[in-house]
């Protein structure tokens, strides 16, 4: 998956909305709250972290292509870094996207989610 390929993807979602922060980072919110934080790896690999339920971060923790997002994971949060490598399909990688984008939807106020169009 491409750098390209994952923001196309990301605008597709339901009030999905993009800034860059954090030293060039295309990083993606819904209702303001952050649910995927990418970028290009020296290496040219895609990497981004996103929100996870905390079983799947205790599955992906262990991946070879992933690992406890930095600063995120450390703060007692469940979130997971792809990293490198081409073991995950891009179909997985968009529904770790899909997902994230749930798990932080779900915790906005339900006022915020109805006028979202969540």
């Amino acid at each position: 998956m491409t750098l390209d390929d994952l923001n196309r993807f990301c605008q597709s979602l339901t009030a999905a909305t993009h800034v860059v922060q954090w030293g060039e980072h295309d990083v993606w919110k819904v209702g303001g709250k952050v649910f995927v934080i990418a970028g290009t790896q020296p290496d040219g690999h895609v990497s981004f972290s996103v929100k996870v339920s905390p079983m799947t971060f205790e599955i992906l923790r262990d991946h070879p292509d992933c690992r406890p997002a930095p600063y995120l994971a450390s703060r007692g949060m469940s979130w997971i870094q792809y990293y490198t490598g081409d073991q995950m399909s891009d179909e997985a990688l968009r529904g770790l996207m899909t997902d994230s984008h749930r798990l932080v939807a779900d915790g906005l106020s339900k006022k915020k989610q109805k006028e979202l169009g969540l």
